[in-house]
């Protein structure tokens, strides 16, 4: 499975009954008609889903989607003509060009699995001043992230991205209601599989680096990555003097989570429980136009994974983030 089937089969399995927003529907004259760019990916028909048959607020309607993602990452490109039948039977519309399906949409889930193409796709989303949710990776570079970030906030477009690991119950816990008292060190892990035409943590790591970043907050400083064929450490030093480190493994079962060590006891962090939690943060994002997690903190996220290549690439010397920022 790619770093997507694996997490939408792993949430499927244990989606609640029913998922509704009856407080967003009435505060809303009509549904917030949602576009999905991208299905070569499992997360395209998972929200489908989501919007148009689990949630029974009808506070939100996916209404069409554009199918074209990867040109040449196969185990993508052989799941659209599946994917587009699949969301078909969701009501959506299929169309052929970004620039029609946002003529018939308010806002955007951004899915396309290869980040190579999100910077094109996410452009033309912010020229049309749609709200924008982008699945990860929010690019295949640094610089193709900035560069989103950036003409969003020139023309003051709200965007948003996270991966629904974020939003585990456990990690939530620690985070905003002191579970474990103030966070002093995390240890995060998940599947870390490496894709030739992204950055190697960017493709799937990213689920393990922001389950660490999601319990320990931004001010990382630098970070010393140690690597081999089947696994990496990257061990992150934050300003305040805590050490923040991530796992990802290339072999054995492929799991996430992780350890918050705090000064009131400590807590392990998992297990996954599904896409819930990131479709309730869409929903509401869609709804306030407020982006759930600080642009700081996803910027920083990045150029933790980013470091980390440099350092691979240095024999494992100390980087600082601001290098690559």
């Amino acid at each position: 499975m790619n770093r997507r089937d694996f997490i939408s089969s792993a949430a499927i399995a244990g989606v609640t009954a029913a998922l509704s927003f009856p407080s967003l529907a009435k505060s809303l004259s009509s549904p917030i008609k949602i576009g999905i760019i991208g299905l070569d990916t499992s997360h395209s028909p998972a929200f489908a889903k989501y919007f148009n048959v689990t949630d029974t607020s009808g506070a939100f309607r996916v209404v069409a989607a554009y199918p074209h993602g990867s040109k040449d990452i196969q185990s993508s490109v052989s799941r659209i003509p599946k994917y587009t039948e699949e969301v078909k039977g969701y009501g959506l519309t299929i169309v052929d060009s970004v620039k029609k399906l946002l003529e018939m949409v308010d806002v955007v889930l951004l899915e396309t699995n290869d980040g190579r193409l999100h910077k094109e796709q996410a452009f033309q989303v912010i020229e049309g001043s749609k709200p924008m949710f982008i699945d990860k990776p929010i690019a295949a570079s640094m610089a193709d992230v900035i560069a989103i970030y950036k003409k969003a906030k020139e023309r003051n477009v709200p965007i948003f991205s996270a991966s629904s690991l974020r939003y585990m119950k456990t990690v939530q816990d620690v985070r905003h209601n002191d579970a474990i008292g103030k966070v002093l060190a995390a240890d995060a892990f998940s599947p870390a599989t490496i894709e030739p035409h992204h950055p190697d943590l960017f493709w799937y790591g990213i689920h393990g680096v922001e389950i660490l970043f999601s319990v320990m907050g931004p001010g990382c400083e630098s970070v010393t990555r140690f690597t081999k064929d089947n696994m990496d450490v990257v061990v992150g030093l934050w300003s305040d003097g805590r050490i923040g480190t991530f796992r990802g493994t290339r072999e054995g079962k492929h799991d996430y989570g992780g350890t918050a060590f705090g000064s009131n006891g400590n807590m392990v962090l998992g297990p996954f429980d599904g896409y819930d939690g990131l479709a309730v943060k869409i929903a509401e994002f869609f709804t306030t136009k407020k982006t759930p997690v600080e642009d700081r903190e996803t910027l920083e996220i990045y150029a933790f994974m980013e470091a980390a290549d440099v350092s691979k690439k240095k024999g494992g010397v100390s980087v600082k983030l601001s290098e690559v920022m």
